[in-house]
């Protein structure tokens, strides 16, 4: 019964948007008060993350289609700026594997970006199996020292304000006019007049 409620708890915690406590704080929590098997809390902690996550990405991609013509057209130069740059796409592979950074709105943007969500998803899994079983491993060896660690962590005036500038961060993406920096980057830089 703990494990299908800790299953609940994870899924709709990764539901969230923003302002969630963070999956590894309630793992945690659970290992210490619930003394649950480890390994099988890691497992179904990343399971339950990323398929919340999924979830929150696939939400934002359907009301996208509600946007205006003007910031759907935003969107679309937005994704075809990643996918014209390789690096991009590589560096947006890797932030979903290692990021500490919040998860909710970089799947978020994922979502109305058209990025591939199955690949970020498997990503997200396998970055979340490593963290979230350092965090458990640590919190079981120091049971004490951990609960002031997460009780700072739920209202951390830093974590709050690192949701609210990558919040602020994915409204602005339908409003940039990503057209522009497009055929900025296509055009490359102007050839210099020869002598001759």
């Amino acid at each position: 019964m703990q494990y299908l409620a800790l299953l609940a708890i994870v899924f709709g915690v990764n539901l969230l948007p923003a302002f969630g406590p963070p999956t590894w704080a309630v793992l945690v929590f659970a290992r210490l008060n619930w003394h649950l098997n480890p390994v099988a809390l890691v497992l179904l902690g990343a399971m339950a993350a990323t398929a919340g996550r999924y979830l929150l990405a696939r939400g934002a991609r359907h009301f996208k289609g509600r946007f205006p013509p003007k910031m759907r057209g935003n969107l679309e130069a937005a994704q075809e700026l990643l996918e014209r740059k390789k690096i991009g796409a590589i560096a947006l592979f890797g932030v979903f594997v290692i990021s500490p950074l919040p998860s909710a709105q970089l799947f978020l943007a994922a979502g109305l970006l058209d990025v591939p969500l199955g690949i970020l998803s498997v990503a997200f899994f396998l970055g979340r199996l490593v963290s979230y079983s350092i965090y458990v491993s640590v919190a079981t060896l120091a049971e004490q020292q951990f609960g002031d660690v997460i009780s700072k962590m739920f209202g951390s005036p830093w974590s709050i304000a690192i949701q609210v500038a990558f919040l602020v961060a994915v409204c602005f993406l339908p409003f940039i006019n990503w057209r522009r920096i497009l055929d900025r980057s296509s055009k490359g830089p102007t050839p210099a007049p020869s002598d001759g």
